[in-house]
């Protein structure tokens, strides 16, 4: 008894093991709000593609267009703060090409389109024609209510073309009757409009018919053709306003290879676009 009495206390240390990878932080957290914020960006982008017209979206790109260039073509001319700084080539540049290693200015002179450039200014000009051409087609339009319903088929844009005139089907009131080239009263008050606006220049129209694809392949699409048509059926209205037939410069056909929507076979693809040329001198 005394011997066990005498024996060192025998001490269990017990130790906690805890599994798992314990706490990683929240950077997880961070990646995952990023994705979700680039996600909408996206869709938005896409709603607002899909929800806008052609005119509203080059609006909204004009709106986030630089005001300011940033291309590296040039610092300036050869004077001591125009082009001699080594950051010259890096600097905002002015507008043109001047100084740079690759096109050295000429003496004191700098070659751009910042001085009279005779073909910017005739854009130019001929911009503010078109500009005006459209307010006045849209001021046309409201002087009665039949008119006023009429440019709901109107959209206009201008290109390096002209200024493209553009009269389209919609859900429920068409320009052409079924899938014929038989002018409907719609068309018909459209060519009025566009003949009033034509009238008050001089320039070449262009004529091209559009049409929707078909729902089945057939061995002899008429697309091509009824295309054509309708844009020959334009010609006549145009002419039967008063205006030259030697204006007119061409007519086309277009067939169902240039829709508009996605949908080939959309009513909106059915349409003709009226194109006031440039003056090219």
């Amino acid at each position: 008894m005394s011997a066990q009495a005498n024996r060192a206390p025998v001490i269990i240390k017990r130790k906690k093991v805890v599994k798992g990878g314990g706490h990683h932080g929240g950077a997880w957290k961070v990646a995952y709000a990023d994705f979700v914020t680039a996600m909408m960006a996206f869709f938005m982008l896409m709603w607002l593609l899909n929800a806008t017209t052609e005119q509203q979206r080059k609006g909204l790109a004009d709106y986030f267009s630089p005001s300011i260039p940033v291309v590296r073509v040039s610092g300036g001319g050869t004077g001591a703060f125009s082009g001699e700084s080594i950051f010259s080539e890096v600097a905002l540049p002015k507008e043109g090409s001047g100084a740079i290693a690759s096109n050295p200015a000429t003496g004191d002179k700098t070659r751009g389109a910042t001085g009279n450039d005779p073909s910017a200014e005739e854009t130019a000009a001929q911009n503010e024609v078109f500009e005006s051409l459209e307010a006045m087609l849209l001021g046309h339009g409201g002087e009665s209510s039949v008119m006023e319903n009429a440019l709901e088929h109107i959209n206009t844009r201008i290109t390096d073309e002209g200024l493209v005139i553009e009269l389209y089907s919609r859900g429920g009131a068409q320009i052409f009757d079924g899938d014929t080239d038989i002018s409907t009263p719609l068309l018909k008050n459209l060519a009025i409009l566009v003949a009033q606006v034509s009238r008050t220049v001089t320039n070449k129209i262009a004529i091209g018919g559009h049409v929707r694809a078909r729902p089945v392949v057939l061995r002899e699409n008429p697309v091509w053709d009824l295309s054509h048509r309708r844009a020959t059926q334009v010609r006549l209205l145009l002419e039967g306003q008063n205006i030259e037939a030697t204006r007119i410069h061409r007519v086309t056909g277009h067939a169902d290879r240039e829709p508009v929507l996605r949908d080939t076979m959309a009513i909106r693809n059915e349409r003709v676009e009226i194109v006031l040329l440039r003056d090219i001198r």
